[in-house]
């Protein structure tokens, strides 16, 4: 959400900034902007695609060697050109851009304006300038901090500052902000894509942390002003993971990228048979566990709900999921002895660390399931467990989903062989069975042509419901939730038992039904929620298990895809509901990789 890029070297900053935004796309955005030093700073930003803001530049043609740019996604304002980061103070001391949200700045704009100040915007972040214009005494870096002080927030912030023509500086608070470090050129950015066709030598800047860079040297002051060590990292991705690699939308590629994903995810963990974490629980924590809290977002939400009815029939465990929006203003009854698990696949959704912070506080044992290396989430759980699913650019998540399913599956069984509910021969063949799903993945994404061929019909609704029961109830929200994300046709996911509870009142005849029946315990019960739908004029496409015989009289269209134990079915049933996703909103003629209003992490409440 928002995205920050930020040069300084002996290049033209203006294509290398504008390059570092348009990896940065997928974070979600609605407008764009640079500032370059040249004699001037001169600011370029325009509503709309970077595209807009390219014809732009190309027309001012801003020269310099230092310059900041960004990617909004408005939050404090209406998207237009006005609001549009990089904002300068009044007084042209300081130009800068901002992600995330200042809590207090309509009480720091009340007494600007009765010192004075006049804004142009309605955004929280020309505060932070006039703020830092307010302070400034003749020292950059000891306004900076100046500045932090007075915020209460969450920030990731760069700045120019007016006199000090060969540095950037930046802070951070909540918000991710790296810093690149090149050969006599440096480089900020929000996230890794930004910079990986120039270097992988990154520094992971901490909260509370001020950067001062220039094309040669990175420094780093904690909020004393004292100057702190720069631990350089080698990050490890390749720019083709950024590249669509001859697929028309990340997405695509992405969901075919999940036989991958899995493998990578699931391989470092089994070791002959045996699980194998990344980290340890304290002893005997496991064996006299009690309660366990998974809490996540979205599509990460949905794999803890999954993840529920897999862990409470192995492990034995109750097992809460929770919203994170909601788990962190509950007050929830957690303390030393629970476990609490965070998914995310950013590892910076803002929410999530919110509650992670608030379990730890409480005395709770933390673990996450990330899939970006060094991410807040990840460095302040007790463990975590990294999915490997490699760089994910589309808003709706894949092939991240997929992966996190697939730690769940890991994870249960961990702790039911720890508690001794599975034996070593069990846990062999179930982890046998984990290392065969990449192929049957494979498999499944076999159901593409069928499900492009009823695209078609999906495409012309405004309304569709997702039904099923016990562990197909979970990838009925995320049908839901990844068809009405990206295709903007109203969905709800229900366990269908509860549809005489209200919503068959709204099946009527067209109305389209995605019936997914491959629990076979639940098999019978789910026949019988068909035939309600199919008699009330339902149009049903039912996604079933091979060799389900007798599902085609009632239902007008059906998916096959490959069997596998129940607990692992969701790897499988989730694919044909990413394909019709896709494809529907393929017909439909939108930007499938960057639908209006949703950006890829969320690092703001």
């Amino acid at each position: 959400m928002c995205g920050i890029v930020g040069y300084v070297g002996e290049n033209e900053a203006t294509p290398i900034l504008i390059e570092g935004l348009r990896r940065l796309e997928y974070r979600g955005y609605d407008s764009a902007g640079i500032a370059v030093k040249d004699d001037d700073t001169v600011i370029v930003k325009e509503k709309g695609r970077i595209d807009n803001l390219q014809t732009c530049a190309d027309k001012v043609n801003p020269k310099g060697a230092v310059g900041i740019g960004h990617t909004r996604w408005a939050t404090h304002g209406v998207p237009d050109q006005i609001n549009a980061h990089p904002h300068k103070s009044m007084n042209g001391i300081v130009t800068l851009v901002h992600n995330g949200i200042i809590e207090n700045y309509m009480e720091l704009k009340n007494d600007l304006i009765t010192k004075g100040y006049e804004f142009k915007s309605e955004t929280d972040t020309e505060v932070i300038a006039q703020v830092y214009d307010s302070l400034f005494d003749g020292d950059a870096l000891g306004t900076l901090i100046k500045t932090a002080e007075r915020l209460k927030g969450s920030y990731a912030v760069a700045i120019l500052v007016k006199g000090y023509d060969d540095k950037v500086y930046a802070m951070k608070k909540d918000s991710p902000l790296i810093v690149g470090k090149g050969n006599k050129e440096n480089y900020l950015a929000s996230d890794i894509p930004a910079i990986l066709p120039y270097t992988r030598d990154c520094y992971i800047v901490n909260d509370d942390e001020f950067i001062e860079i220039s094309k040669n040297h990175i420094k780093v002051f904690n909020k004393d002003a004292n100057e702190k060590e720069v631990n350089i990292q080698t990050i490890n991705l390749s720019i083709d993971a950024a590249e669509k690699g001859g697929y028309d939308y990340f997405m695509a590629k992405e969901i075919f990228e999940q036989p991958k994903a899995v493998r990578d995810t699931v391989s470092p963990l089994i070791k002959d048979g045996k699980i194998q974490l990344p980290f340890e629980f304290p002893e005997h924590f496991i064996k006299n566990l009690k309660r366990i809290y998974i809490v996540a977002c979205g599509s990460a939400f949905h794999v803890g709900v999954t993840a529920k009815y897999i862990i409470e029939d192995t492990v034995r465990v109750p097992v809460m999921v929770d919203i994170a929006s909601e788990f962190r203003y509950r007050n929830p009854i957690i303390g030393k002895g629970d476990l609490c698990i965070f998914v995310s696949q950013s590892g910076e959704t803002a929410d999530t660390l919110a509650s992670l912070r608030e379990a730890k506080a409480r005395g709770a044992f933390t673990m996450s399931i990330v899939n970006v290396l060094f991410s807040s989430i990840a460095r302040e759980s007790d463990g975590v467990i990294y999915t490997n699913a490699g760089t994910e650019i589309a808003v709706a998540t894949t092939k991240a989903f997929s992966a996190q399913l697939a730690v769940a599956y890991v994870l249960s069984a961990y702790m039911a062989h720890e508690k001794g509910l599975i034996s070593d021969n069990g846990l062999k063949e179930f982890t046998d069975e984990v290392l065969q799903l990449p192929e049957k993945i494979k498999t499944a994404l076999d159901c593409d042509n069928i499900t492009k061929s009823l695209s078609k019909h999906i495409a012309t609704k405004e309304h569709m419901f997702f039904i099923g029961r016990g562990i197909d109830y979970p990838l009925c929200l995320e049908g839901a939730l990844k068809l009405k994300e990206i295709s903007y046709i109203h969905c709800e996911g229900y366990g269908a038992g509860e549809l005489k509870h209200g919503t068959i009142s709204l099946i009527e005849n067209g109305t389209v039904v995605v019936a997914i029946a491959t629990d076979d315990a639940l098999y019978g019960k789910m026949i019988s929620n068909i035939k309600e739908v199919h008699a009330r004029g339902a149009y049903v496409i039912a996604v079933v298990k091979e060799g389900t015989e007798g599902i085609e009289e009632m239902a007008n269209e059906v998916i096959y895809i490959p069997t596998s134990s129940r607990y692992l079915m969701p790897s499988l049933t989730v694919i044909p509901l990413q394909l019709l996703a896709y494809h529907t909103t393929v017909q439909r003629g939108l930007d499938v990789d960057k639908p209006r209003n949703l950006a890829k992490s969320v690092t703001v409440e």
